[in-house]
Formats: C-alpha cells, structure tokens, sequence
C-alpha cells in the first residue's frame, strides 16, 4: 500500500470509528432509556452527541490553543518559523496556517483546525531555538501533513465522543448503584443494569486504546508525508532524535490534547515500555520512527 492508499484507508478508517462510537453513545442512551423507562433519554443522548461534535467542529482549535497558553506568532519575532511554514505551505498546496508560540522550554509542536482554510501550527519556544532552519522545516512539514489528512479534525471528534462516553458512562453508574429504574420487571430490569454497566465500563477503556493506536499511526504516516513533503527525511529524523533526548515535560499540559503534539508532552518514562505501557502510549517509541523516516 503506497502513501495516498494509505491515507485514503486512514480517512475511512476514521469514519468508521466515529460511526461506530456515535452507535455505542446510541446504545448507551437506548439501555439508560429501558432501565428507566423513559424513551426521553434516548433522544437527549442523541441530541448532545450530534451537539457536542458540532461544537468540537467550530470551536475545537480555540479550546486546544487556549488550553495549552498559546500566543499568535509574527513574522518579526519569529521569522524562520514564519518564512517555513509560508515556503511549505506553497510547496504542499495549502493556505497558510496560523501561527502560534507557547512559552515552554520543552521543544513541541501540533497542529489543530477544522479544514486547510481554518488550520493552526504550534510550536513551543524551546523547539523553535533547539531546531536548526533543516530540521524545523521536517516538523513543519509533519504538522502540514496532518492538515492535508484531515488528521486534526477527525482526531478531536473521536476525542469529545470519547469523553462523552466515558461522561455517560459516569452518570449512569452513579445513578444506578443509587437505586432506580423500572419496578414491573426485575429480572429483565436487572439483566439490562448488568449489561449496561459491564458495557459502560469496557466502552471509556475501548475509545481511549482505539485513540491512541489510530494517533500512534497517524504519527508514523505524518513523519512519510513530511518527508515527502521536504524530499529530506534526514531533517525530521534529526529533529526527533534531538526533541526525544531532552525528554521536558511541558508546563501546561493535558492527557485531552497529548495526542496533538509531535511528542509526548508529559516526557516519557525511563526504560523499554512493555506491552500494556505500550497500549496507552499517544506516540510511537521515536527510535521506531526515525528507523522508519531512514529506512533502516
């Protein structure tokens, strides 16, 4: 499968997982209405799903900047960060983002946004002064390509339905272990409380690894297209083994936007991850992704 292919599979793959969570937020609300008897909850569940992703859709670019402390960035102040992004913006065939700085020692980036015309590129100040013009221009290009796969977007709705789920899921056992719900059936009654919580336990834990794997493989096909992007893979390579070996935690940070990022804001833990660290990881181990950038 050659890199278009694989983007196109990416996006349909992306598809198919929003659909399948809007099924089981569906299911939720379908197995909360029985238990209670009340058709009603149902439709509200409906209702906030639909609403909260169209929220996600218009506003999620702001939410994401103004919880990570960013700041617009001039040319002025910044001009290879500017003159980058402009150059490859052209070269990719995009509009040009946004630009915006944290103030953070941690060398990072990530890209967020609706569509191309509404996109924005994020770097912290550490990254900006760490990176030579080369190796900035293969994390631009990482970060340009994550807008031009529709990444960003589809990444922050399977985020808010996540969290939707895993909010339901909270109301729904607390009310349940409070007592509640139908008194005309109690065998059936308590058949549907016993498969509504073991489902409403396993369904936060299902999205969140479903997020992480999809993020970990965005990464490794973002890291392709930015290399193709700059025809110099040695660049983004450089850049990762440089950002991986300081290992800074971010100063504001957050387990919501961690998978946005270029590297794990939250640093990463000493040693070979095992399996199960490697299941809740947002990022591939960075030696896996430069042994993929150089073809080694």
């Amino acid at each position: 499968m050659n890199l278009y292919e694989q983007r196109a599979s990416n996006v349909r793959r992306t598809w198919a997982l929003i659909i399948g969570f809007i099924v089981v937020i569906l299911a939720i609300g379908y197995a909360i209405s029985l238990y209670y008897g009340d058709p009603s909850i149902l439709i509200i569940a409906a209702v906030i799903a639909i609403g909260t992703n169209f929220y996600a859709y218009w506003a999620s670019d702001k939410l994401v900047l103004s919880m990570s402390g960013a700041r617009p960035a001039s040319r002025e102040e910044y001009f290879d960060f500017y003159t980058v992004t402009e150059n490859l913006a052209i070269t990719a065939g995009l509009p040009k983002p946004k630009l915006y700085v944290i103030n953070d020692p941690a060398p990072n980036a990530f890209a967020t946004g609706r569509d191309e015309n509404h996109a924005v590129v994020c770097a912290t100040t550490g990254l900006l002064a760490m990176l030579s013009r080369t190796e900035l221009e293969g994390v631009i290009a990482h970060e340009l390509s994550h807008i031009k796969n529709r990444d960003i977007l589809l990444m922050t709705v399977a985020v808010v339905l996540a969290g939707f789920v895993a909010l339901v899921a909270d109301i729904f056992l607390r009310s349940s272990f409070r007592g509640g719900g139908r008194r005309d059936n109690n065998g059936g009654n308590a058949l549907i409380l016993i498969i509504a919580v073991v489902g409403i336990i396993l369904a936060p834990i299902a999205a969140k690894l479903i997020q992480f794997a999809i993020s970990r493989r965005r990464e490794f096909l973002a890291d392709a297209s930015g290399a193709l992007l700059t025809r110099y893979p040695e660049g983004l390579a450089s850049a990762l083994e440089k950002i991986s070996t300081q290992n800074i935690p971010m100063q504001r940070k957050s387990h919501a936007t961690a998978h946005l990022f270029i590297d794990e804001p939250f640093g990463k833990p000493e040693g070979k991850l095992g399996w199960i660290e490697r299941l809740f990881t947002t990022h591939p181990p960075v030696a896996e992704r430069i042994q993929a950038l150089l073809n080694k």
